[in-house]
């Protein structure tokens, strides 16, 4: 009796190994050739990464949306539009460790009905109140175990394509935003060896997390999240587990020196994880999608120049993930809910390298509303989300993505 009952819970265990799904997480690798390129291979395939930014938040709601708590699951309308366009990944800035469950069922659903991938971002508490100080034991350890949680929750999904690890944290070093300091700091006479302290602080702790990281996901690369080339030559010292770079920038149409600079500053493969251009001429006081398209269609290209697809044997980006899927509303005045419902033509900040409207009043020219790619109406749908209209350059880089060999824009 003790044996037949040994082999019913034995058949019940096998039957289930079975019939229950298995998910075996993509193994996401980056191989450097002998002339100094990078490639990115998922399952040995090699890899182009065509993406965008999702922050989908609807007309009226502003900085405490959080898409994934959303009951009408937006991402299963905007994937369907990606796919169609030739997205194939998604980069989303931050989800807590509280949120996994949510997350794991968007990267499903991402992959299983679109075939998109998920860059998982980390913003490492940058926008956390009180700001985060990266010298306080404490303050890193509360972020480096949020970090891990998510990790050992998501590191097996098939969907997931690779960490980052911050975003321009680096802004923080001078005090631009987020200042943080410590007695240490303070004692250095020389303000510019101050910046020079904190970077190595924070890189150091970047570096912790990856190395962190790793012990528990051996599948997928960590990237270092960082705001243009500033001070990637202190992380190229301090960073020795780090994969890649993700880097946010916004020169205009074109990257110009970029990638030279960053393969001498920090040899490492780029992702550029931000770039754009908004869809709104401040100077003329516009709608400007034929602009906007313009600056995009370029920004691609110049990407793409840089990537071994092209021939480029020195390639040294593996892709880009654009700023972003669709318009926010809530941006330009966010502490001020009415404003939410309203598209506001005013602009945020400045930006010379974005030259056609450069001349508006006080030269602030950067429309933070209307970076998206995808264009959000008052007017809902069935399910209660706003109507989406994709905007000129989706299509001209639906023409560039959907063809399986092809050439960048002339």
């Amino acid at each position: 009796m003790k044996n037949k009952d040994i082999l019913f819970k034995a058949a019940i265990i096998f039957s289930c190994l079975i019939f229950s799904p298995l998910i075996i997480s993509a193994k996401v690798t980056i191989q450097k050739n002998s002339q100094g390129g990078y490639q990115l291979y998922v399952d040995k395939r090699p890899f182009l990464i065509k993406g965008v930014i999702y922050n989908p938040t609807p007309v009226c709601s502003g900085y405490d949306y959080v898409f994934l708590n959303d009951p009408k699951k937006p991402w299963l309308v905007d994937g369907k539009l990606m796919k169609e366009m030739g997205v194939n990944v998604v980069r989303i800035y931050s989800c807590s460790s509280a949120q996994w469950g949510k997350i794991k069922e968007f990267i499903r659903d991402m992959y299983n009905n679109f075939g998109i991938y998920t860059i998982v971002s980390d913003w490492i508490g940058l926008w956390d109140k009180p700001s985060p100080n990266y010298a306080d034991r404490e303050s890193r350890e509360r972020i480096k175990m949020n970090i891990l949680k998510i990790v050992k929750a998501l590191k097996d999904e098939e969907g997931l394509l690779m960490w980052i690890l911050g975003n321009e944290n680096n802004y923080t070093f001078s005090g631009k935003i987020a200042f943080w300091t410590s007695p240490e700091i303070e004692k250095i006479p020389d303000l510019y060896k101050r910046v020079l302290k904190r970077a190595e602080i924070y890189y150091s702790f970047v570096d912790e997390l990856a190395k962190e990281i790793k012990k528990i996901d051996s599948n997928h690369p960590v990237a270092l999240g960082n705001g243009e080339v500033s001070t990637l030559d202190v992380a190229s010292r301090v960073c020795k587990n780090i994969d890649t770079l993700a880097i946010i920038s916004y020169r205009g149409k074109r990257f110009g020196n970029l990638f030279e600079n960053i393969r001498y500053a920090f040899d490492k493969p780029i992702l550029i994880s931000e770039f754009g251009c908004d869809s709104y001429d401040a100077y003329q006081n516009r709608e400007a999608e034929d602009i906007q398209a313009e600056y995009i269609q370029l920004q691609w290209k110049s990407i793409f120049e840089n990537t071994i697809f092209c021939g480029n044997k020195r390639g040294n980006c593996i892709g880009g993930t654009l700023f972003e899927w669709s318009d926010e509303w809530w941006k330009y005045n966010e502490g001020y809910t009415p404003d939410w419902c309203i598209h506001n033509p005013e602009a945020g900040w400045s930006n010379g390298s974005y030259y056609f409207d450069i001349k508006a009043k006080d030269n602030l020219n950067m429309n933070e509303e209307w970076f998206g790619i995808v264009k959000l109406l008052e007017e809902k749908d069935e399910k209660g989300l706003n109507r989406r209209v994709p905007k000129k350059v989706y299509y001209i880089l639906k023409d560039i993505w959907t063809k399986p060999f092809y050439s960048p824009p002339s």
